[in-house]
Formats: structure tokens, C-alpha cells, sequence
């Protein structure tokens, strides 16, 4: 079919933070004796809130993370994307020939949205059309951010597709009767396959599969 409108999803779909945030939060559980590794992360984080991804470490350690963790995780990550961070590679060419709406919904805050935009050089085409979880205070697999997107934009979600990357964005995508397309760059354990619409490994195939 032919979409009206892309909700991309930001983290690891727009620009390449996934390894950079999850390195952070495995440095910090390992601190505090978590012992897990980056592909951990990758299994049981991707794609969740802060919040749940916190509440895993308290478990495994068995007791109350400290009070200042997350400023603190926001602190240290900020720091790593401002000196590593990149597009995911094709999505600023893609994003630039775009011929109809889109916009981001995001479970990071609106800060951390704007900051790694900024550091991509992807703000210009999206900072007028940004939702963020923490502004609804829902989060994926609740389809809420993906729904208040598309109606803000103008839109059904049978007219929408959401381009995602994690299983838990995925899945948030269907609840809502969304089409969702998987961003399989990452998808390491070849989970999307079976749950997207569609699936793509790389931005230069997007345009054709957007048409087919």
C-alpha cells in the first residue's frame, strides 16, 4: 500500500545510540555487581523505558538501586552521545527526499531526543514533529506514543507505517493497528522477521519497500 505518513522510532532507527546508552547502563550495573555483559543489554533492555530497564538491575542485584542512578545514567550518556554519536548510516539521505509527513516517537525524554537529533544533524526535519513517552507517561509495548503521533500528524493508523528496531517498539506498533517495518541492522537474534510487517537491514531499500 501507499503510506500517508512514517513514524519513525528514534534509538537505533534514526541515530546509532543503542551500543552508546547500553554500554552505559551495563557499566553502571557492573558497578554495583550486576556482572552482565553489552549483549545482555541488548536482550533485556533494547527497546524498554529507563524505568524497567532499572528495575531488571535492582533484581539481579537484589537491592534498591541508589536514588541519584538515573541523572546519573542521563549525566554519562549525554557525555558518551555528545562524543560518539552518529546517523544511522543512509537515514539523513533518506529523511532529506521524503515526500510525505513523518515525524519521531520516542520512549526517551524530549531532551535526550533533541540532544542526539542535534548531534546527528537530523533536528531541522523533525523538531516540530517529536513525541515523547515521558510526555503521556506511557511506554512501549503500550501503543499510546504511536496513536497521539498519528493524530497529531493528521492521520489513521492504517494510513502510518513505524519503523522500528526493538522488539518492544514492534510489538507497540501492532497493538495500535499499525503496519511497522523492522530495522533489522541489529536484530541479532533474527527476532523481527516473524513480528513485522516488514523488515530492511539497510536505509538504501527503504524507499522501494515504502512503495511495494
Amino acid at each position: 500500500m501507499s503510506y500517508k505518513c512514517i513514524i519513525f522510532d528514534c534509538d537505533g532507527v534514526l541515530v546509532d545510540s543503542e551500543p552508546l546508552g547500553n554500554q552505559t547502563l551495563v557499566d553502571m550495573a557492573n558497578e554495583l555487581g550486576a556482572n552482565i555483559t553489552l549483549d545482555y543489554a541488548y536482550q533485556h533492555f533494547k527497546g524498554n523505558s529507563l524505568n524497567r530497564c532499572i528495575n531488571q538491575i535492582s533484581n539481579l542485584i537484589s537491592v534498591e538501586l541508589p536514588k541519584n542512578f538515573e541523572s546519573e545514567y542521563r549525566r554519562r550518556s549525554f557525555e558518551t552521545f555528545k562524543n560518539h554519536i552518529k546517523p544511522v548510516e543512509g537515514v539523513l539521505d533518506v529523511v532529506k527526499n521524503l515526500d510525505i509527513p513523518f515525524c519521531v516517537a520516542s520512549s526517551g525524554p524530549e531532551n535526550k531526543i533533541q540532544l542526539n537529533l542535534e548531534l546527528t544533524g537530523l533536528w531541522p526535519y523533525f523538531k516540530s514533529h517529536v513525541f515523547s513517552c515521558y510526555a503521556i507517561q506511557k511506554w512501549k509495548p503500550d501503543p499510546s506514543v504511536f496513536i497521539w503521533a498519528a493524530e497529531s500528524m493528521g492521520f489513521q493508523p492504517s494510513e502510518c507505517v513505524v519503523i522500528e528496531d526493538s522488539v518492544v517498539g514492534v510489538t507497540a506498533a501492532i497493538n495500535g493497528g499499525f503496519d511497522v517495518f523492522g530495522f533489522t541492522a541489529h536484530d541479532y537474534r533474527n527476532e523481527l522477521k516473524n513480528l513485522a510487517t516488514k523488515t530492511f537491514d539497510n536505509y538504501f531499500s527503504l524507499p522501494e519497500l515504502l512503495k511495494s
